[in-house]
């Protein structure tokens, strides 16, 4: 059949099972607007207040359904403002596909107005970039990006799309969606090895990250470990694969993980570490991180392997497949001695401060945790709030927590969180936990929730300062706190208000409770912001660059 650019870019978006996407008109997306407002019953699109916070939604999107979530964006700056969000999606292995239009083709390279090169400043923040250059191309260019985005190690991927050829006209085929498998089968010689060196372990343990959860693996890895009785210990990113009250379950390793999950690692004889990258604040000194241990790392994506820490064996596979082979043929290795030993340092682990007459961040956590029971989604910003979701949320499901892990994104909170809310829908709850230095990077977006009436639960760590910043200037820099106190008067009730929400303040645990209550019964959107002492630290925590020997505790 006959149909023109904008035709055929919505017939390969619901070709591809699109029902979803998240962007901001503009003169260069215009033809593609006008198709999308013709199908609004079969794609529905969420305006956002920016484009990033629309990238950042998309992200949400994609980590809390496992789907590959899409944003579309005008050209020029709409472009440039996706850049940010995309680089997120990218370091953490996020599937988005990114549309932008641009000037038509008889202009590109000419300086034309809201011109810019999209698909090389793409390049770096995706896992590939393209530029539609005739119409007769863009089925298939399209159908490619959503293949490449859940292809092997997850990740975005953008489509730059000039004017005209939104207008121009070819011959359509529909195409049934071509499978994607995330199987990587591994070597069965090197999958001997492995079992081997588990089954003959006297204290071994496993490390896990976002790998896991992007092969559809959390039911593999419980099994995993519950059959092998082997403790496990997650990173940022593999947060809820297996439960936080799982006696296993060691918890949060790196720079801001317990004591006694990082010693155990320090004194493992074995490290079985699947779907992650031993990031620099995981392996905070690379050369003494798992000192004593034969290092087992099994990982998507070839690249990573062995490229942070020397590894004994590196396995190419996928999580799912590699525990598959695992679960067939691994004993339980007789480490009674090792648990207790590890029962041991966990008394030693870090025991934050209780008060009924002022906030701690534990405290509050576990409030929301209580109130909102197993089935509630958290999303959060960046900085020292983040730090405390990952210690301290009741953790029970890796697509319920939703955070910016590689790139720190500060902003990236309530887009994400708009993500979520729109793909559960309104009678699911969704709590975003955000500090003011993050939070005034992205309020912007209360706009959006607000118009589709998202039931998001904002909870403002609010201590007036740049936090996680001001911690490493008390610690490090003699007490120097350079541009970490900017002095922000900002009355989150009254802004809550302009922007059409509920808004609370509060300052001790009493007042909270009574805020949240109030807050679950909401319809809308609402802010509850949070007094704590600017002096509240993130512990424990080990510096960059050195190993649980050095780990602060108070």
């Amino acid at each position: 059949m006959l149909l023109n650019g904008s035709q055929i870019f919505v017939k390969v978006l619901l070709e591809q099972g699109v029902d979803t996407i998240f962007g901001y008109p503009g003169g260069a997306v215009l033809n593609l607007y006008d198709e999308l407002y013709k199908n609004s019953d079969k794609i529905r699109h969420i305006l956002t207040a920016h484009e990033q916070g629309a990238a950042h939604a998309a992200d949400g999107y994609a980590r809390t359904t496992g789907k590959t979530g899409v944003v579309l964006a005008t050209s020029g700056p709409g472009a440039t403002n996706l850049v940010t969000g995309l680089a997120t999606a990218k370091m953490d292995s996020v599937p988005v596909v990114a549309f932008t239009g641009n000037v038509g083709t008889k202009l590109l390279g000419k300086d034309s107005f809201q011109e810019v090169a999209a698909e090389k400043i793409m390049a770096p923040v995706t896992k590939r970039s393209f530029t539609v250059m005739r119409v007769e191309d863009l089925a298939s260019t399209m159908r490619l990006a959503f293949k490449i985005a859940k292809s092997g190690r997850h990740g975005p991927v953008s489509v730059d799309i000039p004017k005209d050829v939104t207008a121009n006209t070819c011959e359509y085929e529909p195409m049934e969606p071509e499978p994607v498998s995330v199987k990587n089968l591994p070597d069965v010689s090197k999958m001997v090895r492995a079992i081997s060196m588990i089954n003959s372990a006297r204290r071994p343990v496993i490390m896990i990250g976002g790998g896991v959860k992007n092969a559809n693996a959390t039911d593999l890895i419980r099994r995993f470990v519950h059959t092998t009785g082997i403790p496990v210990t997650h990173t940022l990113m593999g947060a809820g694969e297996v439960r936080y009250d799982d006696e296993l379950n060691l918890g949060l390793l790196g720079m801001h993980g317990k004591f006694s999950s990082n010693k155990a690692v320090a004194e493992a004889d074995l490290l079985i570490s699947i779907g992650t990258r031993f990031s620099d604040r995981v392996a905070l000194n690379p050369d003494t991180f798992a000192g004593k241990a034969k290092v087992i790392q099994i990982d998507v994506d070839i690249d990573e392997l062995g490229k942070n820490v020397d590894v004994d064996l590196a396995i190419v596979s996928d999580a799912a497949t590699a525990l598959e082979v695992m679960l067939s043929q691994v004993k339980a290795p007789e480490i009674s001695d090792w648990i207790a030993q590890i029962r041991e340092w966990q008394k030693n682990d870090f025991v934050p401060q209780r008060s009924e007459d002022s906030i701690h961040p534990q405290q509050l956590i576990e409030e929301i945790c209580d109130e909102c029971g197993p089935d509630a989604h958290y999303v959060t910003d960046v900085g020292q709030h983040q730090m405390w979701a990952a210690q301290y949320i009741k953790h029970v499901d890796p697509r319920r927590f939703v955070t910016s892990g590689g790139l720190g994104t500060m902003g990236y909170g309530y887009g994400a969180a708009i993500g979520t809310q729109v793909a559960l829908g309104n009678d699911s709850r969704v709590v975003m936990l955000t500090g003011d230095g993050s939070f005034h990077m992205n309020m912007n977006e209360a706009c959006t929730a607000v118009s589709y009436n998202l039931p998001i639960i904002t909870v403002i760590f609010d201590n007036k300062v740049l936090g996680m910043v001001r911690q490493w200037q008390k610690l490090f820099y003699g007490g120097r706190y350079s541009q970490t106190d900017p002095g922000r008067k900002t009355d989150y009730v009254k802004v809550a208000e302009g922007f059409g929400l509920k808004g609370y303040s509060v300052s001790t645990m009493p007042e909270f409770r009574e805020a949240f209550a109030k807050a679950l019964q909401n319809d809308g959107p609402t802010w509850i912001q949070c007094i704590i002492d600017k002096d509240e630290k993130v512990l424990p925590m080990i510096p960059g660059g050195h190993d649980v020997s050095d780990i602060r505790m108070e």
